[in-house]
């Protein structure tokens, strides 16, 4: 109910993933079009422009607090929204609770890089953090490299203004400190402008400059790729080149529009949570709704609750 398109591109999209042993459930108001696809009626709606923690205990059995209940209950094995950032953090802590030794969760997001794809982490659960967070998220953003991306001991990077160490601000120079005393496979800084080249495995950061660094290479992406488009068209010797680059252009699109994974998991909680953009197209809703099910699949959950359940040296 929280998407910026409203319910009918939510429903187009879990029409799209259903089959081969992928069943969404919708969680709604009454009187919601589903095409079929079973609906959970709920009460209530929490905005975008609300403020998180106390709409999810004003709006206890609104969609969103329904929707990640009913994983703390078994009803579903995962739960995808594309609503309030903030509330889904706030009903996931509540409902959910954080696996044991998380301080705080983080939201991972799979980037197209060019070498293959790696992992921001924080990408907006946290705008504030201290140094051993940011350590924290470095090795949940390792466990899930490991484990979804088949990574074997990923490379792990601060995101800074320079790859020296001395550079950067006092979170980043204290995270570095710790970083490199770590047992992670740390390789230094990165920059922002290396992540679509493939600067790590895993790029971590604070909350805020990763939401920040996403939102502009997500941005940079769609508006490069829509202005290569009207380039195309914008004359017939475009026109027939078009016609030659096709396949390319097309695949092109598909590995770097930020659509084709959907969303981004929120690690470190005792269930599956995966945030979409609260634009989210059809298209978008369900490449998220699969990318739940590939968490599922993977066992995401249990294998980071029993990677950082041992010792720091076997992670």
């Amino acid at each position: 109910m929280g998407g910026d398109c409203g319910p009918a591109e939510v429903v187009v999209g879990a029409l799209e993933a259903a089959g081969d042993g992928l069943i969404p459930v919708l969680y709604g108001s009454p009187g919601i079009d589903t095409k079929g696809l079973a609906l959970v009626e709920t009460a209530g709606v929490i905005e975008m422009d609300d403020k998180p923690a106390e709409a999810v205990r004003a709006k206890p059995d609104s969609s969103l607090v329904a929707s990640v209940r009913a994983v703390a209950a078994g009803d579903v094995d995962a739960v995808v929204s594309a609503g309030n950032t903030g509330a889904m953090l706030a009903a996931g802590l509540l409902e959910l609770r954080r696996i044991r030794g998380v301080m705080r969760p983080a939201i991972a997001v799979p980037i197209p890089a060019r070498r293959g794809p790696s992992v921001l982490i924080d990408a907006g659960a946290n705008a504030d953090a201290r140094p051993e967070h940011v350590v924290q998220f470095a090795t949940m953003g390792a466990v899930f490299a490991e484990e979804m991306l088949g990574i074997d001991r990923p490379e792990v990077r601060l995101l800074s203004i320079g790859e020296e160490p001395e550079k950067g601000n006092q979170l980043t120079l204290e995270a570095h400190a710790l970083l490199a005393e770590s047992d992670l496979n740390f390789a230094g800084n990165c920059e922002g402008r290396d992540i679509l080249a493939g600067a790590a495995d895993v790029v971590v950061t604070d909350g805020f400059t990763g939401n920040v660094t996403l939102k502009l290479l997500e941005g940079t992406i769609t508006t490069l790729l829509d202005a290569f488009r009207e380039e195309i068209a914008a004359n017939t010797r475009g026109t027939i080149g078009g016609l030659l680059i096709r396949p390319a252009a097309h695949r092109l699109r598909k590995r770097l529009d930020p659509d084709t994974y959907g969303g981004a998991y929120l690690l470190g909680l005792r269930g599956l949570a995966v945030i979409a953009h609260g634009n989210s197209s059809h298209v978008a809703i369900a490449n998220a709704i699969r990318l739940a099910a590939r968490g599922v699949e993977h066992d995401v959950v249990g294998r980071l609750g029993s990677r950082l359940a041992q010792p720091a040296e076997a992670v």
